[in-house]
């Protein structure tokens, strides 16, 4: 599937070849939802804590005699049920209830994704930038040109180099590598600018199924 190629410069723009298995995808919303549940688990990870009776500070002298109170026998005031002692069975502070997914699924949903976003005309195709740009001004007018407010840019090592001194400030604009192309971030922006180079690169590694 060919799509039209941005230009930084504004200049006449030509096309891009994109595989059909990358941005033509039926669209799975709840697998894709699964990936973004597994990323969040990932990103906040739950080491909860709380102190056991052994942790507790305070005296070990027993609080009421063994015989005679008529009451049950109690040998310390850090015991799970009275007010300030340990809690039983409680959270250890380990990294845990940990969610595991497929390499594979991963790759399907970040395909699924983009499908996503050229179905809704929000995937965008920048020509790799090969000179530096480095007026926010310039860049912020490129994209008001292009309407492209509220925007993930996807770059290659070289193009991040010449924009991200003139993108970086810009509100409601993000900048990640290729390498870290992800369903959560694209599904955050409304609209996604790759650019060339990362295009083919994500496509590769999406397509070889080796990786």
């Amino acid at each position: 599937m060919k799509l039209p190629l941005l230009n930084i410069d504004g200049s006449k723009s030509s096309s891009i070849e994109i595989s059909d298995k990358l941005i033509n995808l039926k669209v799975n919303h709840k697998l894709i939802k699964f990936v973004i549940d597994w990323q969040l688990n990932h990103s906040k990870p739950r080491v909860a804590k709380t102190k056991q009776r052994n942790q507790i500070k305070g005296s070990t002298k027993k609080i009421v005699a063994q015989k005679g109170s008529g009451g049950a026998r109690h040998a310390s005031k850090k015991a799970p049920i009275f007010v300030g002692g340990g809690v039983a069975h409680g959270p250890k502070g380990a990294f845990y209830k940990e969610k595991k997914i497929n390499k594979k699924v991963r790759k399907i949903a970040l395909a699924q994704t983009l499908s996503k976003k050229n179905i809704d005309k929000n995937l965008h195709i920048l020509a790799d930038v090969k000179k530096e740009i480095k007026k926010t001004k310039d860049f912020n007018n490129f994209l008001e040109k292009n309407k492209l407010s509220n925007a993930l840019i996807i770059s290659d090592k070289d193009s991040l180099k010449n924009i991200n001194r003139s993108a970086r400030n810009i509100k409601n604009i993000k900048i990640i590598k290729d390498d870290g192309a992800n369903v959560y971030d694209l599904f955050k922006y409304k609209n996604v600018i790759i650019t060339s180079s990362s295009a083919k690169k994500i496509q590769g590694r999406i397509l070889n199924e080796k990786n």
